[in-house]
């Protein structure tokens, strides 16, 4: 076999949204494939009738997309009856297996007609590119299902039927399919099939070292997406999770993880799915972002969230919060929650004092209102222009701040400023308010502290 020869598959069930884990399995096998100049099919299992949906299958597809995943040849499975059928029928003509007359499991005293493999119940070897040679007694089978009807094959009948007619060189998938291989080599072997590779990958855990479940962050992949993480950053934490490239580098494009990747590169042990680390990715993710591309994007959600908050948007404000907003979020969702919770409220509006919370209340209001006098009168001598530098403003007041106490001084600043007990640098904030503001605002906290 070439390395041109490999044929790998994707073959999801629609009977759910794309979650992580299956991200993760369309991630392997297509970073394989690429890897050696390989194909990649997408098989969408949508045998079940019941569960099944076209909404599920549209979700799967989109979320793979926008992953930056693709793929050369695409099949449904319910569209390729007729070669189940056929192959079902040619078994039972072999007398390699036959038709059953049972009751129903699901309806009491119903009579239904299955087909069942003759099992030869031998014992059945197979090498796992991961695991090494893995063997079965297959006795125990017994001869088992293969079909609801001669109409209707089960799941391990047409998965064995479709790999073997798409020429699927290598089955990669979770370790919870090694007790589906042995059944699948036998109803191989009497359909007279080559045997593809197999490979069987360690599942996803979740913080508690648990199965990954939706409570620990097996949630839709679009789910992700709407939180604002940056696919590129979601492709490569689902990739290395569980395994470690050669060069033992975290960070790695599409590209480079093509050319590093080796299945034997992957962990034999379960990796744990950790949220934190997924968002430390989207946040290195987010900085290598140019700046332009950055503030437009951050531009429209705080538009769109400060005028939710009935508060009046000003473009030219939201624009010099570029740089703080870029070293306070790790994924997009952050800066919506930054500002629903109101932690900007006073880049927009006049805030409100609690004179409670105001620094120096309890202890020496006087104190408060005379360093905010002080400060009033240094900052009316900063020119208009020059108040625009945060830099130029702390320059100003700081020989006053170090002489009568940076905290006794700046923290009544701060609050008069921002009307919150924590907020960011306050020659930050006077820097973006502009001299007018400021002043009238340090003139309002100093009539609150006074009419206490």
């Amino acid at each position: 076999m070439t390395e041109r020869d490999v044929r790998v598959r994707i073959p999801p069930s629609p009977t759910g949204n794309c979650h992580v884990g299956t991200a993760r399995m369309a991630i392997i096998n297509f970073l394989f494939a690429r890897r050696h100049s390989g194909t990649v099919i997408f098989r969408s299992e949508d045998t079940d009738k019941e569960r099944g949906k076209q909404e599920f299958e549209d979700d799967i597809v989109i979320s793979l997309h926008w992953l930056g995943l693709d793929w050369d040849e695409f099949y449904r499975q319910s569209e390729r009856t007729d070669m189940y059928r056929e192959a079902l029928r040619s078994l039972i003509d072999l007398g390699k297996a036959y038709v059953s007359e049972e009751e129903s499991k699901k309806e009491a005293g119903r009579m239904i007609r299955v087909v069942r493999l003759k099992n030869p119940g031998t014992n059945v070897t197979f090498t796992d590119l991961i695991r090494g040679d893995i063997t079965f007694d297959t006795t125990e089978l017994g001869d088992f299902v293969i079909a609801r009807s001669v109409d209707d094959a089960l799941y391990h009948f047409a998965v064995v039927v479709d790999d073997a007619l798409m020429k699927i060189t290598h089955v990669i998938r979770g370790d919870d399919h090694i007790s589906n291989t042995p059944r699948q080599i036998l109803i191989q072997e009497a359909l007279g099939f080559e045997r593809p590779k197999y490979a069987h990958y360690p599942l996803l855990l979740g913080a508690d070292k648990s199965k990954l479940s939706k409570r620990t962050g097996d949630t839709a992949v679009r789910s992700y997406k709407e939180e604002g993480y940056i696919p590129e950053a979601f492709l490569n934490y689902i990739a290395i999770l569980g395994w470690t490239p050669a060069s033992q580098r975290e960070i790695l494009s599409l590209p480079e993880m093509i050319e590093e990747f080796d299945i034997k590169d992957l962990h034999k042990s379960g990796a744990v799915f950790d949220i934190e680390k997924l968002r430390w990715f989207n946040r290195n993710y987010l900085q290598k972002i140019p700046a332009e591309e950055f503030g437009q994007a951050a531009l429209g959600i705080m538009e769109e969230m400060v005028s939710e908050r009935g508060l009046k948007w000003s473009s030219g404000t939201g624009a010099q919060l570029y740089g703080m907003v870029r070293e306070r979020i790790s994924v997009w969702k952050d800066l919506r929650v930054l500002i629903d919770d109101g932690e900007l409220d006073y880049f927009f509006s006049e805030p409100r004092y609690n004179t409670i919370d105001i620094p120096g209340k309890k202890s020496a209001p006087e104190s408060a209102i005379k360093h905010l006098n002080s400060l009033r009168e240094i900052l009316a001598n900063i020119s208009e222009t020059q108040f625009r530098n945060q830099e130029t403003i702390k320059a100003s007041v700081w020989n006053y701040a170090t002489k009568e106490g940076t905290g006794a001084v700046l923290w009544p600043f701060r609050y008069a400023l921002s009307g919150l007990a924590r907020s960011p640098d306050p020659f930050f904030i006077a820097s973006v308010l502009g001299k007018e503001c400021v002043i009238k605002r340090v003139a309002s906290a100093i009539r609150a502290l006074s009419a206490v």
